[in-house]
């Protein structure tokens, strides 16, 4: 379980595994940043698909790393794995006007 970053050419993949709550705070924002000196323009991707709880905290740091991927020019971000629960969430949230959610 926890958060781990994999890169493609043309996009970084955030994959976060069990809770997502504040106890990822550091190893999202880690992942988050090194995603970041990548450079703008590259997508971004946040794998949700092994979630199985989901926490306000965890829609905080979404908003944060959009936020702060929009400021340097990342326009494409997308959230991938969204079901069930995870979905029902991000949907009430509104989160799906934010971001691509697939």
């Amino acid at each position: 379980m926890g958060v781990r970053l994999g890169k493609t050419a043309d996009k970084s993949v955030i994959a976060v595994e069990g809770r997502f709550d504040f106890q990822q705070h550091e190893a999202f924002r880690a992942c988050l940043d090194e995603a970041l000196e990548r450079g703008g323009g590259l997508g971004l991707e946040v794998d949700l698909s092994r979630v199985d709880y989901l926490e306000s905290s965890a829609l905080g740091m979404l908003l944060v790393m959009r936020d702060r991927a929009k400021a340097l020019g990342i326009d494409s971000i997308a959230l991938l794995g969204c079901r069930g629960f995870v979905r029902q969430i991000l949907v009430v949230a509104s989160f799906d006007k934010f971001f691509s959610l697939r």
